[in-house]
């Protein structure tokens, strides 16, 4: 009886293809097939290490399905490589639900570590980076965006994110109007890609660099902001109880303005977080 396989969950290039390792190319070379978030994609990186092998289509609507399907072809002896469109697999991409059936069937999960954006953004931004927080990619809806922004506003941990080119300006926005204007930020775009930057100052310089330069809006984005003081949560108490004494007096909107000035609470976590509009 022939031994079950191995599903390799392999990272791959961010952008500069020189990232791809020694190890994963030698495993790519050798399974049976790679499941792949998108095989056109993934077939031009082949491609380019000349690379043949058959390539299986993995995303989130077809995961569910095909994750049955893949572990039995493990537990016939067939071995495996997952990868996504970029970076390591999983980290705000699909593959998850695979890993997990084959964990549950006893099968081998091995990985092949490599590049990954908000590592390599982490790696470069200055920031705190002993304890973070992994956000991914905020809702698409403005005010769904700025609730979840607001659950953060007092994590002392460092936040990063991600973001798409067509909403970047906006969630700078929310993050400016939510954290407040001082709070420090690094943006890194396009990173080890040809036209990589990485901005960084308050919420409000980098949002002003990103408005006045259309180049600063295109490509991939991470999003690296600091945590809040360790004194946040009780600032947020005392804010929040100045906010229900003052909303006695006041309209929500001055009472917030005023708690948050007394407090030194940033307005929208008193505001945005009592649920009135």
């Amino acid at each position: 009886m022939q031994p079950p396989g191995t599903l390799h969950v392999v990272a791959t290039p961010i952008g500069n293809l020189g990232d791809l390792s020694p190890r994963a190319l030698e495993v790519l070379r050798s399974v049976d097939a790679i499941c792949a978030e998108d095989t056109r994609h993934t077939r031009q990186l082949l491609a380019h290490f000349g690379v043949e092998r058959p390539l299986v289509a993995l995303h989130e609507h077809n995961e569910d399905r095909q994750a049955a399907q893949l572990v039995e072809r493990l537990l016939g002896g067939a071995s495996l490589a997952l990868v996504s469109d970029a970076g390591t697999p999983l980290v705000s991409d699909p593959g998850y639900r695979l890993v997990r059936a084959a964990r549950e069937a006893g099968l081998r999960v091995s990985p092949v570590p490599g590049p990954c954006a908000a590592i390599a953004a982490l790696s470069v931004a200055g920031l705190a980076s002993d304890r973070f927080v992994f956000e991914g990619f905020l809702p698409a809806r403005t005010s769904a965006r700025r609730e979840r922004l607001a659950a953060l506003v007092t994590e002392t941990r460092t936040v990063m994110l991600y973001e798409a080119s067509h909403r970047i300006a906006q969630t700078l926005d929310d993050l400016v109007t939510v954290f407040g204007p001082d709070r420090p930020v690094v943006l890194g775009r396009e990173l080890t890609k040809l036209f990589e930057t990485v901005l960084d100052g308050s919420l409000a310089t980098v949002r002003a660099a990103v408005l006045a330069d259309p180049n600063q809006r295109r490509g991939e984005f991470v999003v690296i902001v600091q945590g809040a003081p360790e004194d946040a949560d009780a600032r947020i108490a005392e804010g929040r109880r100045l906010y229900a004494r003052l909303g006695e007096y006041l309209k929500p909107s001055q009472a917030a303005k005023v708690a948050a000035e007394l407090s030194g609470a940033p307005r929208k976590a008193l505001y945005g977080g009592t649920g009135e509009n």
